[in-house]
């Protein structure tokens, strides 16, 4: 199974956050023991810099911190290009988040098994079939 991992699911295992770390964690769990493909996009790697940047706000190599992150998610997962069809074809989506759309467009072009996210409303009408984190951990359970 290769999934696209929305951008919130990977920032809850990122910094921790409850109460969706838990199921966050199990997925990248089976992730590096090869159970499934976790997907991030190369539009979503600018996101996740941004938002680790944040995170070490008032901390020494606030950069250097925030590209460590990114290397890792890049040893972690696998990085699929967003190209410019994505972002226009996402334009004429019948979705009301575009940046969402994008993602959408993206899973589709590269024939991604699903969506994990926490926003499966934003997602909607696709495709691409959209779990939740916990239903994607309950489907890691009974493997």
């Amino acid at each position: 199974m290769k999934v696209l991992l929305d951008t919130n699911v990977i920032v809850d295992v990122l910094q921790n956050r409850s109460p969706w770390y838990a199921d966050g964690q199990k997925i990248f769990y089976a992730i590096a023991q090869k159970q499934i493909t976790g997907c991030m996009t190369a539009k979503q790697a600018a996101d996740l810099y941004y938002f680790s940047r944040k995170q070490f706000v008032g901390e020494e190599n606030v950069d250097k911190k925030a590209r460590s992150v990114i290397a890792r998610l890049f040893s972690l997962l696998e990085l699929i290009d967003t190209l410019a069809t994505d972002c226009r074809n996402a334009l004429v989506r019948d979705n009301k988040d575009y940046e969402d759309a994008i993602l959408i467009e993206s899973a589709m072009r590269t024939g991604l098994d699903g969506i994990i996210t926490r926003n499966e409303a934003h997602f909607l009408p696709s495709p691409v079939p959209i779990l939740s984190p916990s239903e994607l951990a309950a489907m890691l359970d009974s493997i």
